[in-house]
C-alpha cells in the first residue's frame, strides 16, 4: 500500500499518478471561504469543525492569499466562524475549546495581515460585524476570564493568554487598536492578578501575564482613563506584588545568566588565546559580539510597576537566593526566533528554581540587585538603537526609585548590605575586578557605582548627552536625600570628581574642566580651609595618622571660621513626569514591543497528542 505523507494540509500518496488528498479540516476551511453558508448543506458543520485538529498554517495562509475585495465577499462566513468559536469556548469538551482558541488566533492574525494593506476594511467589522461586536467581545472576554481563573488545564490557560496577546498586538500601535476598547470595558485585570499570586500558575504563565499587563497599561494612556492603570496603581496584595516581582526578577536573571555564560565561553576559548597573543587592542569590538538580546517587554513591566504602584517599591528589597547561582537540571528548550527586542520567557526550570529555600552558601539577592546587574550589561554598549532605548529605560526606572522616600530608606540602610557584582566594560587601562574582593555595602553604593561607571566609560565622539544627564540626575537625587536625612555615606567619590586633573593639563577639555572646577568653589574652600588645620594638629601632637574622631575634633574647632558661598536650591529638583517629557519615547518603545510580541507568538507548540494526554488526566 502506498505510504501517505502530510504536507500543508494535503495528504499525498507516494504514487505520482494519484491526485493529492486534503485533510477533512482543510476541506471544511475551503467551504468557509465560499460565499455560501457552509451549514446549509451540513447542519452539524460547526460542531464537527471544532473536533478537528486546527491547521493554523493553512487557515492563516488562506486568509493572507485573498485580497481585500475577496475577503469582504466571505465576511458573513468569517463573522459566523468567529461567533461559533466564542460559543465553543463555553463548552465542556476541552479539545473543542482548544481548537476554538487556536482558530481565533489564526483568524485575528490572518485578518491583521490584510488590514496592513490598502484594502481599507475595519478589523472589527471583518471579524464579527459592527452590530454584534459589543456582545461578541463581552462573551469572549467573559469566557477567557473564566478559563484563566478556573482550576484545570494549564494548556488552556496558556492559549488564553496567547490569544489575548494576539488580540492586543494586532496593530503595531496598540493605541490605534479599537478592539482594545472592549478589553478595557470587560476587564481581565483580576484574572492576571490571580495568575501572579498563585505559584503554580505563575511558574507556567507569569511571563505572558506580566507582558500582557504591561501592554494593556499602555493603551491610550495619555488620551483617556485606562482602567488597568487605575487598578494597577492601587494593588496592595503582598502575594500578588511579590509574584509580579518574581516573574520580572526571573526574566532579568535569565538574561544575566546568558550574558555571563557567553562571556565565560569567549574568555575560555580560542578568543582568549588570540587575545593573549595580539593584545587587547580589539577588546571593545570583541565585547560587542558577546552581547545578549535585550528584553524591553519585561523592563517595561518593571517600569510600570515602579512608576504606578508605590507598594511595589517594597518588592525591590525582598530577599531571595541569587538566581544565577541556583542550579537545577534544565531540559533542552525549543529554539525561538531571536530579535532585537526579544520577549522569549525564561524556561520553567529557571522560574521554579528561584523558589527554593535559602542556602547558607548562596549569596542573597533581590529584584533591585538583579535589575542593577542587568542595567550594567545593557548600558555598556549604547551604539545599538535597541540597547540605547533599553539603557534609557533602565535610567528612567532608577530615576523613579531615586525619588521615592521608602526606596531611599532601604537603599541607605546600613543593616542591608549586599555584595553587588556589576559588569564593567573591558578597557585597556584597567583590570577586571575580582568578584571575591567586592565589599558588602548599602545598595545605594551599587547605584552610584553604576552611574559612575557609565559616566567614565562613555566619553565618545557621539556623546550620549541624554543618558549623561539622567545619570547625573540620579546621583543628584540621591545626594538630596542624604542631605535632607543627614546620611553620611562612606563612598569613594574620586572616580567621579576628577575634573581638577583635567583643568590643570593642557588638553581639549581644559576649558570645560576649569568651568566645572570653578563651580565647585565650596568644595575647594572646605579642602583649603581644613587641610592646613589638620596637618597642624598632627604636627603639634606628633601624630602620623589621625583617627576619624580626631579629624572631627579639628573640624568642629575650626568650623566657625569657614567661609562658604551660599548656593540656593541645590537640594531641589524637578520630579519625573512621563506624560510631559517621555511620551514620545514610550509610544515608540511600546510599538516595538508590540511588533515583536506578535512576531514571536507561537501557537503550534501544543501538539494534539500532548493535549489529549493532559485532558485524559483531568477529572
Amino acid at each position: 500500500m502506498a505510504q501517505v505523507e502530510k504536507r500543508g494540509g494535503l495528504l499525498r500518496k507516494s504514487s505520482a499518478s494519484k491526485k493529492p488528498l486534503k485533510e477533512k479540516v482543510v476541506l471544511m476551511y475551503d467551504e468557509i471561504f465560499m460565499t455560501e453558508d457552509p451549514s446549509k448543506c451540513s447542519p452539524r458543520f460547526w460542531e464537527e469543525l471544532f473536533l478537528m485538529k486546527v491547521n493554523l498554517e493553512y487557515l492563516e495562509g488562506k486568509l493572507e492569499s485573498l485580497d481585500g475585495e475577496e475577503l469582504m465577499k466571505i465576511k458573513d462566513n468569517i463573522n459566523c466562524l468567529f461567533q461559533h468559536c466564542i460559543q465553543a469556548l463555553g463548552e465542556d469538551h476541552p479539545i473543542r475549546v482548544v481548537n476554538a482558541l487556536q482558530t481565533l488566533c489564526a483568524l485575528i492574525r490572518g485578518v491583521h495581515q490584510k488590514n496592513k494593506s490598502t484594502s481599507g476594511f475595519d478589523i472589527i467589522n471583518m471579524l464579527m460585524g459592527f452590530d454584534k461586536a459589543e456582545l461578541c467581545m463581552k462573551n469572549l472576554m467573559e469566557s477567557l476570564d473564566s478559563l484563566l481563573c478556573a482550576e484545570g488545564s494549564e494548556s488552556l490557560k496558556s492559549l488564553c493568554l496567547k490569544l489575548l496577546l494576539c488580540l492586543v498586538t494586532v496593530t503595531d500601535n496598540i493605541s490605534q487598536n479599537t478592539i482594545l476598547e472592549y478589553v478595557m470595558i470587560n476587564s481581565i485585570f483580576e484574572a492576571i492578578l490571580q495568575i501572579l499570586s498563585h505559584p503554580p500558575s505563575r511558574r507556567e504563565h507569569g511571563y505572558d501575564a506580566v507582558v500582557l499587563l504591561a501592554l494593556l497599561v499602555n493603551y491610550r494612556k495619555y488620551e483617556s482613563v485606562n482602567p488597568y492603570i487605575v487598578k494597577l496603581s492601587i494593588v496592595d496584595d503582598e502575594a500578588t506584588l511579590n509574584g509580579m516581582g518574581l516573574v520580572i526578577a526571573q526574566a532579568l536573571s535569565e538574561y544575566n545568566r546568558q550574558y555571563k555564560d557567553k562571556e565565560e565561553e569567549h574568555q575560555s576559548g580560542f578568543f582568549s588565546a588570540l587575545t593573549n597573543m595580539v593584545g587587547s587592542m580589539f577588546i571593545a569590538d570583541a565585547h560587542e559580539k558577546i552581547s545578549v538580546q535585550t528584553n524591553e517587554a519585561i523592563l517595561l513591566a518593571l517600569y510600570e510597576a515602579v512608576h504606578l504602584n508605590r507598594n511595589f517599591i517594597t518588592v525591590l528589597a525582598q530577599s531571595h537566593p541569587e538566581m544565577g547561582l541556583v542550579t537545577s537540571p534544565v531540559s533542552p528548550a525549543p529554539t525561538t526566533p531571536v530579535t532585537p527586542l526579544g520577549t522569549t520567557p525564561p524556561s520553567s526550570d529557571v522560574i521554579s528554581s528561584v523558589e527554593l529555600p535559602l542556602d547558607a552558601d548562596v549569596q542573597t539577592s533581590n529584584l533591585l540587585i538583579t535589575f542593577l546587574k542587568y542595567s550594567s550589561i545593557v548600558m555598556q554598549d549604547t551604539k545599538d538603537e535597541h540597547r540605547l532605548h533599553s539603557g534609557k529605560l533602565c535610567l528612567i526606572i532608577l530615576t523613579c526609585i531615586a525619588e521615592d522616600q521608602y526606596a531611599n530608606a532601604f537603599l541607605h540602610d546600613d543593616n542591608m548590605n549586599f555584595r553587588v557584582n556589576l559588569h564593567r566594560m573591558p578597557m585597556r587601562h584597567r583590570k577586571k575586578a575580582a568578584d571575591k574582593n567586592l565589599p558588602c555595602r548599602p545598595l545605594v553604593c551599587a547605584v552610584l557605582d553604576l552611574m559612575v561607571e557609565f559616566i567614565v566609560t562613555h566619553m565618545m565622539k557621539e556623546f550620549p548627552m541624554d543618558l549623561y544627564i539622567r545619570c547625573i540626575q540620579v546621583v543628584h537625587k540621591l545626594l538630596c536625600y542624604q542631605k535632607k536625612c543627614r546620611v553620611r555615606l562612606h563612598y569613594t567619590w574620586r572616580e567621579l570628581w576628577s575634573v581638577l586633573r583635567l583643568s590643570t593639563n593642557a588638553g581639549q577639555w581644559k576649558e570645560a574642566a576649569s568651568k566645572v572646577t570653578h563651580a565647585l568653589v565650596n568644595i575647594r574652600a572646605i579642602i583649603n580651609h581644613f587641610n592646613p588645620k589638620i596637618e597642624s594638629y598632627a604636627a603639634v601632637n606628633h601624630i602620623s595618622q589621625l583617627s576619624e574622631e580626631q579629624v572631627l575634633e579639628v573640624v568642629r574647632a575650626n568650623y566657625d571660621t569657614l567661609t562658604l558661598k551660599l548656593q540656593d536650591g541645590l537640594d531641589q529638583y524637578e520630579r519625573y513626569s512621563e506624560q510631559h517629557k517621555e511620551a514620545a519615547f514610550f509610544k515608540e518603545l511600546v510599538r516595538s514591543i508590540s511588533t515583536n510580541v506578535r512576531r514571536n507568538l507561537a501557537f503550534h507548540t501544543l501538539s494534539q497528542e500532548v493535549l489529549l494526554k493532559e485532558f485524559s488526566t483531568i477529572s
